[in-house]
């Protein structure tokens, strides 16, 4: 929590100005009994009613004036509260933006939903209501503690016997009740992700039927949360009536034990009254110290899971003395690279020459290592051997923006905002013409299908794209590769789900471009790679054939091989014709 405050001394005159305010209202407040035991012991018993005009105004007055500074301090606290979950989730936002491809890996959505949502909003009720009430219930405890000692020093030691009991309870209920919130905390990640995974893939489910299992599993992880929540409703209504009922002794405590004193006539009925009030003043705050310890722990619990990700420093990041290149030209290498994922071998010895504007096809089963290659041009993973170098500089040296602003990537999940399709394709450069915008939509053969539509370019395309098909998201996404004009072009899969007619159009389209970006065309079919400047055949994470189509055509090797498989039937329809 200690972090947690450096956002609130950052906005300190909205702490200043409720304080300050707290204050003269708890000032106020301290005439209320004082003037309660003056009426009861001057206007009551000795009858003396020229005062008790003067009493009443003083009451109004107090009254009047504690709802205004209350309005100020409780209105200050909370815009200094939303102040301060607003830094904290920019920085939250800001800091997962800056991790690299290999944490999201392993973090699922959910929790980071459940960070960045549950976790901070926990953290504004402790910092809006959580320090008001520490604040102001340490004030009242600590000037009633001298007002009564000031009154009656035997009667005041008295009240205080059972405080540190109340204190001891306490930090027990903190500790308990800590424990079970980080329990809940973590639970609740495991239900928030359910659910979206589910509500996400809810097209999936359907599909295969699969309703009342994913009921079933949802409602088992809700029985957990229940549980655990009732386990914390246990733990504080366990210790919590324990703090009142102390409290509550002490009260009784009090008010017999100055019972005796008024009959010794050693105090007035009033300021028995008074006394009692004051002691109120006391009680009230070890009161709400178990309440306040729940915030608190709640508070807490999400701190250390929200700070759990900030504390996450990312491993791929630009270098303190990061180079620039002057003139993007996009030659890249690869030299003897090896790449590890997860302990597990993926690239082997990998070397890669590709100038300037032109295409590199590469080809090879799934799981062989194709689209990691890419992942490391883009620097979203580090090689462990060898160097990734763009322009004669090693990747790792240069800065990671201008690396990504000069790339354009067409990823195999395709993905597109729940936005307009106008957003989506302009999504890498806001700023570029409708006119560009549009003929890039004709070099990804989108145009006529989004002409089409009702809305044109101002069709909401849902989430994830969903109402689109999956040749469409295709186009779509190849289209905002396509607008940025990079110096590095990367298509991972771009064309899978397109007939060949579109994939050959497509196709065409980006031969006419060539020689403007270098080209990574990552493919299964023939089709898409055989005007490639060089085509790569990899294996197991190990490039094992190498050349242009027709040197890989004379080879007779791999790559002849699935070009055979592929243009069977046209071979077949030949030998028919003959």
């Amino acid at each position: 929590m200690k972090r947690v405050f450096k956002y609130v001394w950052k906005h300190r005159w909205l702490v200043f100005i409720p304080i300050v305010a707290m204050i003269i209202a708890i000032a106020l407040d301290m005439f209320n009994p004082y003037l309660s035991g003056l009426f009861i012991d001057k206007v009551i018993k000795q009858n003396q009613t020229e005062i008790l005009k003067p009493i009443l105004i003083a009451l109004i007055i107090i009254t009047i004036s504690r709802a205004v500074l209350g309005y100020i301090k409780e209105f200050t606290f909370d815009y200094m509260s939303t102040r301060v979950t607003l830094d904290l989730r920019e920085d939250m936002f800001n800091h997962i933006q800056k991790l690299p491809f290999g944490f999201f890996d392993g973090m699922s959505t959910g929790e980071l939903m459940s960070r960045i949502t549950g976790d901070v909003d926990n953290i504004w009720r402790s910092v809006g209501f959580g320090i008001s009430l520490f604040v102001e219930n340490a004030i009242y405890f600590i000037v009633g503690t001298i007002i009564l000692l000031s009154m009656n020093w035997k009667l005041t030691i008295f009240s205080l016997i059972t405080m540190p009991l109340i204190a001891y309870v306490a930090m027990k209920l903190e500790k308990l009740i800590n424990d079970a919130y980080e329990k809940l905390s973590d639970q609740g990640v495991v239900l928030n992700t359910t659910a979206q995974e589910n509500i996400a893939g809810v097209r999936l489910v359907k599909a295969f039927g699969r309703e009342k299992y994913e009921i079933s599993k949802f409602l088992n992880y809700n029985k957990e949360n229940y549980d655990l929540a009732i386990n914390q409703a246990s733990i504080w209504g366990k210790y919590n009536p324990v703090i009142e009922f102390l409290g509550n002794i002490t009260a009784v405590a009090v008010t017999t034990f100055g019972g005796v004193l008024v009959i010794k006539n050693d105090l007035t009925v009033g300021e028995l009254f008074a006394f009692s009030n004051y002691v109120w003043m006391l009680i009230w705050p070890m009161r709400m110290l178990g309440f306040l310890t729940n915030v608190m722990a709640q508070a807490k619990a999400s701190a250390n899971k929200i700070y759990g990700i900030m504390d996450t420093e990312p491993s791929i990041k630009s270098p303190e003395s990061s180079k620039e290149i002057d003139e993007f030209v996009g030659n890249v290498a690869f030299n003897n690279v090896n790449f590890k994922y997860k302990d597990e071998s993926v690239l082997k010895n990998v070397s890669i020459d590709a100038k300037s504007g032109s295409t590199i096809a590469i080809m090879g089963a799934t799981g062989s290592g194709k689209s990691s290659i890419i992942n490391l041009i883009g620097r979203y993973y580090d090689v462990d051997e060898g160097e990734v170098t763009i322009d004669g500089y090693n990747v790792k040296d240069l800065d990671l923006k201008q690396v990504r602003d000069n790339m354009s990537v067409v990823m195999q999940d395709t993905f597109l905002f729940s936005d307009t399709i106008r957003a989506n394709i302009k999504f890498g450069c806001e700023d570029v013409s409708d006119e560009e915008m549009i003929k890039a939509a004709k070099d990804a053969s989108a145009h006529e299908f989004i002409s089409e539509m009702e809305d044109g370019y101002d069709t909401v395309v849902g989430e994830r794209g969903v109402g689109l098909s999956g040749g469409q998201k295709q186009r779509v996404s190849i289209a905002r590769a396509l607008i940025k004009n990079s110096k590095i072009l990367v298509l991972d899969d771009a064309t899978s789900a397109l007939d060949m007619e579109t994939e050959y159009n497509i196709l065409k389209a980006l031969k006419k471009r060539r020689g403007n970006s270098t080209t990574f065309i990552i493919a299964h079919r023939i089709s898409a790679v055989k005007d490639a400047d060089e085509i790569l055949i990899l294996d197991n994470g190990e490039i094992v054939e190498r050349g242009t189509h027709k040197e890989l055509i004379n080879k007779k090797g791999r790559y002849y091989n699935i070009y055979r498989e592929q243009f069977k039937d046209y071979e077949l329809l030949n030998e028919e014709v003959v």
